[in-house]
């Protein structure tokens, strides 16, 4: 396979799903970035088929690596903490988001040939492709550039009428690579972005520092029900993206919690309670560190 010769993960390909709903461990927020690491891994190590691994969270802020190199960081927490809005360190970069049941998350995993590896432009167009496949129904055009006045932006923003949806990162480890999305479904996106505005007003507190934050404008963010104008849930988002890989004749089958996926999820998860126990030190949220 030459470098003009890529696959589309997107057709013909066979996908293993993996659903918080149906993990056989504690389902929270650590439970899915642990879960994402150990399938990348296994996927990277395997080099057969892709995964994709949907979840969702209660109420919860999780937090950028970044975030944590604000000056006042304790007073951020300590708004989050006041609106009774527990807080953790993802496994990643960037920066901060709100995520609650009205905020479908999920990932891309594909296998990374050592000889025609997956550019980060590849990576990113693959997810935008997805969801412009997944809602072209509606005729409402999905753009992806960045919306620098919101919350955690980035190059891959996705946005309908000006207004964020969604925004895309990715992780490689060991020739897997993840894409993975937030993807503001329904509910009050504009208090969400209210949220994380007041955790950098005082995380920050006016300081000039070496750090980008963003000064997060509520009105530049929305949700797909509220843009496209229909009744959605996370369910139907879920059955919609589905059924786009399907139509793109790509056979999708349970995933399998093997020995080994189950070895490298206790491994994984345990990378992420040292992270946050050493990011975060006295200000870490123990209760969500077990």
């Amino acid at each position: 396979m030459t470098a003009l010769q890529k696959k589309d993960f997107l057709t013909n390909q066979a996908y293993a799903i993996y659903d918080a709903a149906t993990m056989p461990f504690k389902n929270q927020t650590i439970s899915h970035f642990a879960l994402s690491d150990s399938l990348t891994t296994i996927i990277g190590k395997q080099q057969k088929q892709a995964a994709i691994h949907f979840w969702s969270t209660s109420d919860i802020v999780i937090l950028g690596m970044m975030d944590t190199k604000l000056p006042h960081l304790a007073d951020g927490l300590a708004v989050l903490k006041a609106q009774k809005k527990p807080y953790i360190v993802r496994n990643s970069g960037g920066l901060a988001v709100a995520s609650d049941t009205g905020v479908l998350n999920f990932s891309l995993i594909f296998p990374e040939e050592l000889t025609n590896r997956i550019t980060i432009n590849e990576g990113y167009d693959f997810m935008f492709r997805l969801i412009n496949d997944t809602f072209k129904e509606h005729e409402k055009t999905i753009e992806a550039y960045e919306i620098s006045d919101s919350y955690c932006p980035g190059d891959f923003d996705l946005s309908i009428n000006g207004k964020k949806i969604a925004g895309i990162a990715q992780r490689r480890l060991k020739n897997g690579v993840a894409i993975m999305i937030y993807l503001s479904v329904t509910g009050d996106q504009k208090q969400r972005a209210r949220m994380l505005q007041d955790f950098y007003t005082a995380g920050l507190q006016e300081e000039q520092v070496k750090w980008h934050f963003p000064k997060i404008n509520p009105d530049v963010m929305g949700t797909l029900e509220e843009l496209l104008g229909v009744h959605l849930t996370v369910q139907d988002v879920k059955e919609k993206i589905i059924q786009t890989l399907r139509n793109r004749h790509c056979t999708i089958e349970p995933g399998e919690y093997t020995p080994e996926v189950l070895r490298l999820y206790e491994d994984n998860k345990q990378k992420m309670i040292n992270r946050n126990l050493q990011m975060l030190k006295e200000y870490a949220q123990k209760e969500l560190l077990t």
